[in-house]
């Protein structure tokens, strides 16, 4: 049982909660996910077991989205409706043209500083054990990429500006420091009232599993919830090698250009690649370097019992 599930994770449960569901649930131990989604959070939870749990390193810098509802006006300790509320600002009438401008700002690079109530460790410690004791220390700013920002609604029935977008950024990206953050351009302050993460690539929501319908499947005996665990490689270079070279891969051996029967995608920029035989198969993932003239391709992770 070797694959990838995409899980499309409640609000009420950790993404430890839905592992250990997942385990006792199909029997295996070799499990784990690929980025954590607060308990409060629903959307889309990656879940690797066996072979796959190998490739999780590759997808977690892969970019992540999510659709998000900012209250304008109110600051709260954990930047998102679960803190204590710190306070309370008046919102400019012309907040929708603050808004529009603003977020312009918000899209590339940009610095974010972690908030209290996070997984960070500060002197071996996570900084949210720190915040429960109710201490406050100093945090490092982190540079993240936000790759766009567009606004699905300016929620006009709401009794509070409430304004729902879509965005779409790099890993270690906050989307409740985002919505601060914000807030703090426009001027009145703004937290976050609700996230969905909507895809963690090349996952999306609208083939994501409830855990419902997993129960469901297994009861019928079928096992369709699980992709191939080659399925989470999409957008890598692609190498095939010759029959005679299959052997070599898995034995662990190196392979250059002339065990190469396609390319596609380039091999010598150090990149992680997927290396697969004539039947499709994948066999190993290496990197590709450039040495002694030749396109080298160095194994990082084999897989045996595929070839």
């Amino acid at each position: 049982m070797n694959g990838f599930i995409n899980v499309l994770k409640p609000p009420g449960m950790t993404s430890h909660d839905v592992v250990s569901w997942l385990r006792q649930t199909l029997k295996i131990k070799r499990i784990g996910h690929g980025g954590t989604l607060d308990p409060d959070v629903a959307g889309v939870l990656v879940i690797a077991i066996g072979q796959a749990t190998r490739l999780l390193e590759y997808l977690l810098t892969n970019p992540k989205s999510y659709r998000c509802e900012i209250l304008l006006g109110m600051v709260t300790d954990s930047q998102d409706l679960s803190g204590k509320i710190l306070e309370k600002r008046h919102v400019p009438n012309d907040y929708r043209l603050r808004f529009t401008k603003v977020t312009k700002d918000f899209i590339g690079a940009i610095s974010q500083v972690p908030p209290m109530i996070s997984a960070v460790h500060h002197n071996g410690r996570r900084l949210y054990e720190l915040a429960r004791e109710g201490l406050v220390v100093e945090r490092e700013p982190r540079t993240v990429n936000i790759y766009s920002l567009e606004i699905v609604d300016w929620g006009e029935k709401s009794e509070t500006p409430r304004i729902l977008f879509d965005v779409s950024c790099s890993k270690g990206t906050y989307i409740r420091t985002l919505c601060h953050d914000i807030g703090e351009a426009i001027g009145c302050g703004a937290t976050m009232s609700y996230l969905l993460r909507t895809a963690s690539f090349p996952f999306t929501i609208d083939n994501a599993w409830t855990l419902e319908e997993i129960s469901s499947a297994l009861n019928d005996g079928r096992y369709d919830f699980i992709l191939p665990y080659d399925y989470a490689l999409q957008g890598m270079p692609v190498v095939t090698v010759r029959d005679e070279a299959v052997l070599k891969v898995l034995n662990g051996v190196g392979v250059d250009e002339r065990d190469v029967v396609e390319i596609a995608g380039p091999i010598n920029d150090g990149k992680p690649l997927c290396i697969y035989n004539r039947k499709g198969i994948l066999l190993a993932i290496g990197i590709g370097r450039q040495q002694e003239g030749l396109s080298k391709i160095k194994l990082c992770k084999v897989f045996k019992n595929e070839g």
